[in-house]
């Protein structure tokens, strides 16, 4: 009669995430999507038999201040129905840059639905017993918030700075008005839109608006 061996079958999640801020700032390649993508799934098979990869959740384009994120929240819906016990991210700011927030789901959350969170990057495994990265990880969390708040800050101070000096930071330009092509910071005339815009102002001096002026584009 054979022994019968308890075996541990871990269903694990890879997340990845590239923030706008990340792009903006010239980010390391083997912060791509791409990249994250190769790096933990060669991870996760050299983990051996027993760890199973059951999805892969992407958010591009989120910042890692918002929990609210479609990929994000998509795993935390496949944690709830138990489809995952084990979450893998390239590095603890992947996961999140708000310190708190992220606090909340490695000691408290995960813990309690009995999920295991690895971070490859940063040696973070809470599943692992004497590993002095997990006491580092609240720290290392401060940092990434740090750096987020630093950051936009920075950000801020910029489009600030160009605004003073008459440069265009908007998105949609107003009525009349166009971007430069060959300098997205610069406004231009446009042309068929002025006009409109010079009758409407018109009409608006005169006290006199009619919808079928034959001025009026229809």
């Amino acid at each position: 009669m054979l022994e019968q061996i308890e075996r541990t079958i871990y269903k694990v999640a890879i997340y990845i995430r590239l923030s706008k801020e990340d792009v903006d700032r010239g980010y390391d390649e083997s912060e791509s999507i791409k990249n994250q993508r190769t790096l933990l799934t060669q991870y996760v098979e050299n983990l051996g038999w027993n760890y199973k990869l059951i999805d892969i959740y992407i958010d591009q384009g989120f910042t890692g201040t918002n929990f609210n994120r479609p990929g994000f929240q998509r795993m935390i819906k496949d944690i709830n129905l138990k489809k995952i016990n084990m979450v893998i991210t390239k590095d603890l700011s992947r996961l999140g840059r708000d310190y708190i927030e992220t606090g909340e789901y490695i000691e408290k959350w995960f813990p309690e639905k009995n999920v295991r969170y690895v971070s490859v990057t940063d040696g973070i495994d809470t599943f692992a017993n004497n590993n002095g990265n997990n006491d580092i990880a609240p720290f290392k969390s401060i940092l990434n918030d740090m750096y987020s708040k630093d950051l936009s800050k920075k950000i801020r101070t910029a489009l600030h700075t160009m605004q003073k000096e008459g440069k265009w930071v908007g998105g949609k330009t107003a009525l009349g008005y166009m971007k430069d092509s060959n300098n997205k910071n610069k406004l231009i005339i446009c042309e068929p839109e002025a006009k409109i815009v010079k009758i409407i102002f018109d009409m608006a001096i005169s006290r006199k608006f009619n919808y079928h002026d034959k001025r009026l584009p229809k």
